[in-house]
């Protein structure tokens, strides 16, 4: 009866505490927490006129919260959802971590529940480009001429191949097969793709492998393996969201990406593992459906979530093209971990019908990718309006007709260094060369501001957060017991942030939306590193546990959320590698709708990279 009443609460149970424990828990917490609780404690209240912002002079400083695996873990989390822990615990935790500034804020903007913005005066309509033939170009000028280095196999590597017919898209898919079953078989565990059916890849194949006989293919990405995160329906695998308790049956019907793909003549390989329900940043998912993803560049460190395993099958040369979800960097910061390219698109460019609606307002789709140019041909096949997804209905055409321009002249990116040097030293000095490389290539560098970097990295996770608890509140109540620890602590955060909250975090998305108007009206793009560190390792325990890192997710993130506040596009490719052998990655971000110019971009920045490492994992299904 108590467990029904709970449910019909709508919360997980609460467990009780005797008074002692919770006297010598509450001074524990004070001696070990309370001296380093920032933000509530004598913050004045602030009034802010609209459009204008403040800065600190600093870059938004790290939170102050231990690493937690194994034991700890689960007493953190066991006292997270108790009484006590709902009333002191979380808010604490909530105070250490500065989400209440904006409680001392007032911000007149009117609220903006999700960032759809309207095409600007410019049109494709008086464009005469031939997409298929931009496209080609593109390829064309892809092609590796030193075949003496290594060099991830991309799709045009595939087109060659097929059409002249020294491989083909069964032989392909036979070897796919044979790798997979080689990563279920190795120690550790690969765990990039997490369902797949033989049958079901071979018979996509074979469809191809006639298609190319009769020289009849459907477009550039005929033959060609990809994967889709487990976040994206796809028939006839269980739509499971890195959970065990969700898609007990077989899909029975695409997502508007899959079907895409399908059209396309793509071979669907599998759906890949993922961060569970893509509420952290590591790819750790102990679950017994999905075990935690492994950097193909080095094992022992993760891949980066939440599209863990979808970075990790590019990576290790499973499939060129694999599809993510990105709502705090969930395409860019696995990009960036496995050394690959990561595109996420402007909010609602790619159709999320079909994906589970995690978070409505800063989730957009993209791909991750062998390369900038794998990532311009998965662009043109997947942007567009769905009738189906009605936030993209109002687009502009895709172009990429400027992506074929010989340089950057007259292309004026945007720096705010303070901002930018909020990252590891090696980090740092690989991203200032590469911005020093693009300024040689014609671009011209321009000192910006980003006011209220920190307001913005708040107003994110109170929308992500909630969006996700609210969304999640069955699940939280019925199968609380079967969510990882980390989902478990994050929705338990979640729980405390309130209606204000939530309203004036998407205030702050309206000042910083304008902000960014008024920075796109000077300047081209924006340029950050990827990620303010590299992957970070694994430890043993977080294999059976899962782990939580408020730090390393911060500095995870750091670079990440300003695109998924506003929904403006923005791209990542490795620039350099660690000491260590870790990809270092860069990024670039530009106004709505203007992926074109990310790919212009990207594709010069490629050049800056030199050699290439091979992964410690890599399977070349070419033979």
């Amino acid at each position: 009866m108590e467990q029904e009443r709970e449910a019909a609460a709508g919360r997980a149970p609460m467990l009780l505490l005797p008074p002692v424990l919770l006297l010598l828990l509450l001074l524990l917490l004070y001696v070990l927490l309370g001296r380093r609780v920032t933000g509530a404690a004598g913050t004045r209240f602030q009034r802010r006129q609209p459009g204008r912002g403040h800065r600190t002079g600093r870059p938004p400083a790290d939170a102050w919260s231990p690493r937690l695996s194994g034991f700890p873990l689960r007493l953190c989390v066991y006292l997270a959802n108790t009484a006590f822990g709902q009333l002191f615990l979380v808010p604490l935790l909530i105070r250490i971590n500065n989400f209440t500034i904006l409680r001392y804020l007032d911000i007149s903007e009117d609220p903006t529940f999700v960032p759809v913005v309207v095409a600007e005066g410019k049109t494709d309509s008086s464009e005469l480009e031939n997409l298929s033939d931009v496209l080609q170009r593109l390829l064309e000028n892809s092609s590796q001429s030193d075949s003496s280095t290594f060099s991830f196999r991309g799709i045009q590597d595939y087109l060659n191949s097929y059409r002249s017919g020294e491989v083909t898209p069964l032989q392909v898919a036979k070897n796919i097969v044979s790798a997979l079953q080689d990563a279920e078989k190795s120690s550790p565990q690969l765990r990039a793709i997490v369902q797949w059916d033989r049958e079901e890849i071979l018979k996509m194949a074979e469809a191809s492998a006639a298609r190319y006989r009769s020289k009849r293919p459907l477009s550039l990405l005929d033959g060609v393996p990809v994967c889709l995160k487990e976040e994206i329906k796809v028939v006839p695998y269980h739509h499971r969201v890195g959970t065990e308790y969700l898609g007990t049956k077989p899909e029975a019907e695409d997502a508007t990406v899959t079907r895409k793909l399908r059209e396309a003549g793509a071979v669907i390989i599998g759906v890949s593992n993922m961060h569970e329900l893509g509420t952290g940043t590591t790819g750790c998912n102990p679950n017994r459906f999905h075990g935690t993803a492994r950097n193909p560049y080095k094992p022992q460190h993760f891949t980066g979530g939440s599209s863990s395993g979808s970075a990790a099958a590019v990576a290790a040369g499973l499939c060129p093209l694999a599809i993510g979800t990105d709502g705090g960097g969930s395409v860019r910061i696995p990009a960036s971990f496995c050394g690959i390219v990561g595109l996420k698109g402007t909010f609602g460019r790619i159709s999320g019908h079909g994906c589970h609606p995690l978070s409505y307002s800063t989730v957009g789709l993209g791909s991750l990718c062998a390369s900038v140019t794998d990532a311009a041909v998965a662009y043109s096949v997947l942007a567009g309006p769905d009738p189906l997804y009605t936030y993209g209905l109002g687009q502009p055409t895709p172009s990429l007709s400027e992506t074929l321009a010989p340089d950057l002249k007259g292309l004026k990116c945007g720096v705010d260094w303070t901002f930018f040097k909020a990252c590891d030293p090696e980090i740092l000095s690989v991203c200032k060369k590469a911005v020093d490389f693009l300024e040689s290539v014609g671009a011209s560098v321009v000192d910006v501001s980003l006011p209220e970097v920190e307001e913005i990295r708040v107003a994110h996770v109170i929308c992500i957060l909630s969006e996700m608890r609210d969304f999640l509140q069955p699940d939280f109540s019925n199968h609380f017991q079967q969510m990882n620890l980390e989902t478990r602590m994050n929705l338990a955060i979640a729980s405390q942030f309130t209606a204000l909250d939530y309203i004036k975090a998407n205030r702050q998305r309206s000042r910083t939306m304008a902000f960014l108007k008024e920075t796109f009206a000077s300047v081209d793009c924006l340029l950050t590193p990827g990620t303010a560190c590299p992957a970070p390792s694994i430890q043993d325990s977080d294999l059976l546990t899962g782990c939580s890192d408020a730090q390393t997710t911060l500095r995870t993130m750091r670079f990440m959320q300003l695109a998924n506040l506003t929904g403006i596009p923005a791209i990542v490719l490795p620039v350099g590698y660690t000491a260590s052998g870790l990809p270092i990655s860069f990024q670039i971000m530009a106004k709505w709708w203007d992926e074109a110019l990310l790919l212009r971009v990207g594709l010069k920045l490629e050049r800056f990279r030199g050699v290439t490492p091979k992964p410690a994992i890599y399977y070349d299904v070419l033979g």
